[in-house]
């Protein structure tokens, strides 16, 4: 089926810009969104312009694949670093736990060959401040928790006992385990013993 223009005056189509019928002819297919044959058979361009968006299209690919794979270069840049990080943050604290490590093994032999329960306890009380110290510098701080409210954002309750005073109903009594923040956050909630 073949369409055809059509094509309708003024006095067909009953509208009449003067008042008068003038006769004038409006043809239907003179604008690109009507249906219509007149725009079929344009050409959508010569072969230098379709060799331009073949052109275009290649360079927007390059660019993706460009990008795709600068992202996939920094994602495992990104994971090695982090890996590395954890690495030496681990071998940071090791290291300084070595000296720590290094007095326990004196205290040690010490307890073998000293008789004198002074001596040692002194001893063994200079190796536990030392590890509290070399944890303090990495950051690590006990948490205070008796006498004070319970919170369940910081305590576990264990067990629950009356209260020993009336001041102590609803705080914590006694700690099973301290707990601990690493630069202040927690790392170790602390298991504790509330008076009600």
């Amino acid at each position: 089926m073949q369409d055809k223009d059509v094509k309708f005056s003024d006095e067909q189509s009953g509208l009449n810009s003067s008042g008068g019928s003038q006769g004038l002819e409006v043809d239907i297919n003179t604008d690109e969104n009507l249906a219509g044959s007149t725009y079929l058979n344009d050409e959508i361009g010569d072969e230098s312009e379709l060799n331009t968006l073949r052109e275009e299209l290649q360079a927007q690919k390059d660019k993706y694949l460009r990008l795709f794979a600068d992202f996939d270069n920094y994602r495992k840049r990104t994971d090695r670093e982090q890996k590395e990080r954890e690495d030496t943050a681990g071998r940071k604290i090791i290291s300084g736990l070595l000296d720590v490590l290094d007095d326990c093994d004196r205290a040690e032999k010490q307890l073998a060959e000293s008789k004198d329960s002074k001596e040692i306890k002194s001893g063994v009380l200079l190796v536990f401040n030392k590890l509290r110290s070399v944890l303090q510098s990495r950051g690590l701080r006990a948490m205070d928790s008796v006498g004070t409210p319970f919170d369940t954002e910081k305590h576990e309750a264990v067990a629950e006992i009356p209260a020993p005073s009336p001041e102590l109903k609803g705080k914590i009594v006694d700690e099973v385990t301290k707990g601990y923040y690493l630069n202040d956050k927690i790392i170790r909630f602390a298991k504790v013993i509330v008076g009600k």
